[in-house]
């Protein structure tokens, strides 16, 4: 009798209907399942990253109702009649996003696993504040650990694509390009 319990439980699934990349979804999955795994597994958008499945290297950062969210630390079930943006949904169509465009400009990204999850929080900071200062792009930013850069390429790429949106004319700074100036 225990052993059919504990295969109906497993077979239990949860369906929710959320919205993934401006998308109406409805998924069904075990409900023990957390965001993260829900997108990659269910969902096959595998641009958000496994990092430490513990919230403290923001690899797996997406948005919800476009606010930075760690999925690694959210259930799936919690995100119903919500938005998630992951990074296949940042620009709508073939044209990148200007953050997008000024991380491969400026070469912000080296081996990237952890790009999407900054790509996104760097996106809600500049719907939250369009020219943010150095400080404000590094506190934004603190919670996504890269383990191949220095951190400056990612910092003014945020500044460069912060200014185009504005309608500013920027070209990348010296420094970024050639290491000196």
């Amino acid at each position: 009798m225990a052993r059919a319990k504990t295969k109906e439980r497993k077979s239990q699934k949860a369906q929710i209907l959320f919205k993934v990349n401006g998308e109406a979804v409805e998924v069904a999955f075990a409900p023990h399942k957390t965001l993260l795994e829900v997108l990659r597994e269910d969902l096959g958008l595998t641009g958000t990253k496994h990092g430490c499945e513990l919230g403290e290297c923001g690899c797996c950062a997406v948005l919800v109702d476009g606010k930075p969210v760690l999925s690694c630390l959210v259930l799936g079930l919690a995100v119903e009649g919500h938005e998630v943006t992951t990074v296949e949904g940042m620009a709508p169509g073939p044209q990148l996003d200007p953050l997008q465009e000024a991380f491969a400009e400026l070469g912000a990204a080296q081996c990237g696993y952890c790009t999407p999850g900054i790509l996104l929080t760097a996106k809600a900071l500049l719907e939250k504040t369009p020219r943010p200062s150095r400080e404000e792009i590094q506190q934004a930013l603190a919670g996504n650990l890269c383990r191949c850069t220095g951190y400056i390429k990612i910092y003014e790429a945020v500044e460069l694509a912060a200014a185009r949106k504005a309608g500013e004319p920027a070209m990348p700074r010296r420094e970024s390009m050639y290491g000196w100036e």
